[in-house]
């Protein structure tokens, strides 16, 4: 007699209510786990969902069991990070009948340094197409589509904005893949990942030290991003920016007292008034 599968394999997409979530990122359509299903729901999730930090600047734990996740991105209709936005996508595929897999890259934005792997993203197979898919809902600044992971160097666009996926050799000869993107000064490599399986446990130690280390900048200063079609709004500590897929882009400093109102009309976040007074005086706004 077989073993039960160990459910610390899945994404608890049983626990999901689906409902209340397809819902929340405005998706309507089939219920199937096709490559066309997949493009709409990916589209769908990162220009409803924004990306942010805030718990972390409030000095709070950021939990990723999934019924925390429900009630904070969907009940809240607040947003997270890239752990909190994966596991609840992978729990929505999982429902679907897609292929779920975990992976783990390494942001790296030009910087030339090594750095954690504290990035997530998924794997995913479609029933309907022998590809292997990458989609990427939890960065903040899309794409708003799956790339597939093909060893094609060639510049792709997604969503109108440009792209290009390179495989390269890390370590011992191992695999590495990095993704490019086109921004305001030219090609720059947003992140490298590998094809190493990654579980609900592995993102968890990831997102203890994303979310409570002094070395983590999420725990320094908000960050916050809305990505939509054609414009993409980033929050950085009190600089607002808004880029544009041709690269170009423009940035001005707020006051202290226009920041939220500015994540409520930029980024669709609302606070409560506690939580707006406790972020407003928290350490990142005095420095």
């Amino acid at each position: 007699m077989s073993k039960p599968a160990d459910a610390a394999y899945h994404w608890n997409g049983d626990a999901l209510d689906l409902d209340a979530y397809l819902a929340r990122i405005g998706y309507s359509g089939p219920r199937t786990p096709t490559l066309s299903v997949l493009r709409d729901l990916v589209a769908a999730h990162t220009t409803a969902v924004p990306f942010e930090n805030l718990e972390a600047v409030l000095g709070r734990p950021v939990p990723l069991d999934l019924e925390t996740l429900q009630d904070k991105l969907i009940r809240r209709r607040r947003g997270g990070y890239c752990y909190e936005n994966v596991v609840v996508f992978a729990a929505a595929l999982e429902r679907f009948g897609f292929g779920v897999t975990g992976l783990s890259g390494r942001v790296t934005m030009g910087s030339g340094g090594l750095r954690p792997a504290t990035h997530a993203l998924l794997r995913i197979t479609v029933a309907d197409d022998d590809r292997v898919w990458l989609a990427d809902v939890g960065f903040g600044a899309g794409p708003s589509e799956p790339y597939a992971l093909v060893d094609e160097p060639d510049e792709f666009l997604l969503g109108g904005w440009r792209f290009r996926l390179e495989r390269s050799r890390g370590e011992l000869g191992a695999d590495q893949w990095v993704l490019h993107q086109f921004a305001g000064a030219g090609w720059v490599d947003r992140y490298t990942f590998t094809l190493d399986p990654q579980y609900r446990i592995d993102y968890e130690v990831g997102n203890h030290f994303v979310a409570t280390s002094p070395r983590s900048p999420f725990t320094q200063r908000p960050f916050v991003q809305r990505f939509l079609p054609g414009v993409h709004h980033t929050l950085d500590g009190r600089t607002l920016t808004t880029e544009f897929p041709d690269g170009s882009s423009r940035s001005r400093e707020l006051e202290l007292s226009e920041v939220p109102k500015t994540l409520s009309e930029v980024f669709d976040i609302e606070l409560s008034g506690d939580d707006l007074a406790a972020l407003v005086r928290a350490p990142w706004a005095t420095t």
